[in-house]
């Protein structure tokens, strides 16, 4: 699904973006609920960028990525967190391209999400390539999803993938 967010573009640098657990919901300008294999996930695109929700009969896990005021936890390289009986692995990273591959890159990242049934995509007013993406999968009893924030106006491209499974015993010797 791609819509074009009614709001001002807000987190407008790369470095400004942090990353939260369990932060309750925050108003969100466009929202795609998922049924994947028993697990409800609930992806948002926020005015400052993302937040996903997942249900699921082993726990829940509340994840945003966004430029929120007064956030003091920057955007890591990698988390690996026990969220009850889940083990959550995020990773993120910066992909800095020159203006006519962001162009490029932005095009191909809309395409593939637009018509994705577990994809959402939201465009900011004032510029094509200035946007936020999802993309949800269920595989091998885990939930993944990856986003993308781009950021026109800096060449740059946030990328993450989060990964919540259910944690395996430790193998016996």
């Amino acid at each position: 699904m791609l819509t074009t967010l009614q709001t001002a573009y807000s987190d407008t640098r790369a470095a400004d973006l942090a990353w939260t657990l369990g932060r309750e919901p925050l108003p969100a300008l466009a929202v795609l609920d998922l049924d994947l294999a028993g697990a409800r996930l609930q992806m948002r695109l926020l005015g400052a960028s993302h937040q996903v929700l997942l249900d699921a009969e082993r726990g829940t896990c509340s994840e945003t990525v966004a430029c929120i005021p007064g956030s003091s936890t920057p955007l890591p390289l990698g988390v690996s967190k026990r969220l009850g009986e889940w083990e959550y692995e995020f990773a993120a990273r910066v992909e800095t391209l020159s203006a006519g591959s962001f162009a490029g890159r932005a095009q191909e990242l809309l395409a593939l999400v637009a018509d994705h049934p577990q994809g959402l995509a939201g465009t900011f007013p004032g510029s094509p390539h200035a946007f936020t993406a999802m993309l949800a999968q269920r595989a091998e009893g885990q939930v993944r999803w990856r986003t993308w924030h781009a950021y026109p106006q800096e060449g740059q491209l946030v990328v993450t993938r989060t990964r919540v499974g259910v944690r395996m015993p430790a193998a016996a010797p």
